[in-house]
C-alpha cells in the first residue's frame, strides 16, 4: 500500500488470440475514493431504509468492526452510531473495543453473553443425544451475538451493520446467521488489505487496523486456522495468481465448500401470480 491509500496487485491477463500470450495487468485500489463512495452508499441506504434510524455495530475491536463503525460515523455522524460489545465471559482484548468506541466518540453498551451461551450448551447437552460438535462450540457465540445485536437494534430504531469482508467470506471464514448477518454491508466486496487501507484513510489507530485476529477458542490466528495468509488470498482474489499450487487448491476447495454462504437462500420456484403492489 502506498502512503496515498492505494493498494496494488500485479496480475496476469490472458490475451487473444493465443491463450499463451500474456501481459502484466496492475490492479489499483483507491482507498480514499472508495471510502467516499461507501459513505455515500450508506447515506443512500439510510435515506431509503430509515431516515432517522441508527447504525448498530457489533464491536470486537478488530479491523472489520472498527472500519465499519468508523465509516458509519463518517456517513451518519457519531450520534447515530451505537456500538455493542459482546464478550463471552472474560475477553482479553476487550480493551481494543473500548479504544475504538472512545476514539470515535460513539455511544456503546456491553452485553456479556456467557450466561446465555452456557445455558444454551447445557440445554443441548441435556436434550440432544449426541456429542456437541466443535463447530457448534465455535459458531454458537457468533449467532448469540447477532441475536443480541438485533435485539438491541430493534429497541433503538437501528439497522444492523454486517462487518464481513470479501476475503473471509470467500473461504467461508464467517458464521452464517452470526457475523455474516446484517441489514447492510459496507465491506463485503473489499479484501482484507483494502479494508485496512480504508481504515488508515479514516485515521483509525494502527493497533486496530493491524490487530491480529485470533479465534478466541484455540489461541490460533485466523491465518493459522486457514493455512494461508490474507496477503496471498487477497492477491489471488484480485489477480487469479497463486504461486503455490497446494495453497491455490486449498483456497479453491474452501471456496467451493462455502460458496452457498455467499448466495441467496434457495427457494422453491412456485410460479403463481403475485398481484400485490411491489415497487
Amino acid at each position: 500500500m502506498s502512503d496515498t491509500g492505494t493498494v496494488q496487485f500485479a496480475g496476469i491477463r490472458k490475451m487473444a488470440p493465443s491463450p499463451l500470450k500474456r501481459e502484466i495487468q496492475m490492479y489499483r485500489f483507491d482507498a480514499e475514493g472508495i471510502a467516499d463512495e461507501i459513505v455515500r452508499w450508506i447515506r443512500s441506504f439510510f435515506d431509503n431504509n430509515g431516515k432517522d434510524s441508527n447504525a448498530v455495530v457489533a464491536i470486537s475491536g478488530g479491523k472489520d468492526s472498527s472500519v465499519t463503525a468508523a465509516i458509519c460515523v463518517a456517513a451518519l455522524g457519531a450520534d447515530r452510531v451505537l456500538g455493542v460489545l459482546l464478550p463471552n465471559g472474560e475477553q482479553e482484548d476487550i480493551d481494543k473495543s473500548y479504544l475504538l468506541v472512545n476514539h470515535l466518540g460513539i455511544k456503546h453498551i456491553t452485553i456479556n453473553i456467557k450466561d446465555i451461551y452456557d445455558a444454551a450448551i447445557a440445554e443441548i447437552e441435556e436434550n440432544v443425544d449426541v456429542e456437541i460438535s466443535r463447530q457448534t462450540i465455535i459458531n454458537l457465540p457468533a449467532r448469540i451475538r447477532m441475536a443480541m445485536t438485533y435485539a438491541v437494534s430493534q429497541s433503538v430504531n437501528g439497522r444492523v451493520a454486517n462487518t464481513c469482508n470479501l476475503s473471509e467470506d470467500w473461504v467461508g471464514y464467517s458464521t452464517r446467521y452470526g457475523d455474516a448477518a446484517g441489514d447492510f454491508s459496507p465491506l463485503a466486496k473489499l479484501t482484507v488489505q483494502e479494508v485496512k487501507a480504508v481504515g488508515r484513510v479514516l485515521r483509525l489507530p494502527e493497533e486496530l487496523v493491524e490487530k491480529v485476529p485470533i479465534d478466541g477458542l484455540t489461541g490460533l490466528t485466523d491465518e493459522e486456522n486457514l493455512g494461508f495468509s490474507y496477503e496471498v488470498l487477497d492477491n489471488y482474489i484480485r489477480t487469479g495468481i497463486c504461486d503455490d499450487p497446494a495453497t491455490k487448491e486449498l483456497i479453491d476447495q474452501k471456496h467451493r465448500l462455502n460458496k452457498f454462504k455467499l448466495e441467496p437462500m434457495p427457494t422453491f420456484p412456485f410460479d403463481a401470480p403475485v398481484n400485490a403492489y411491489d415497487d
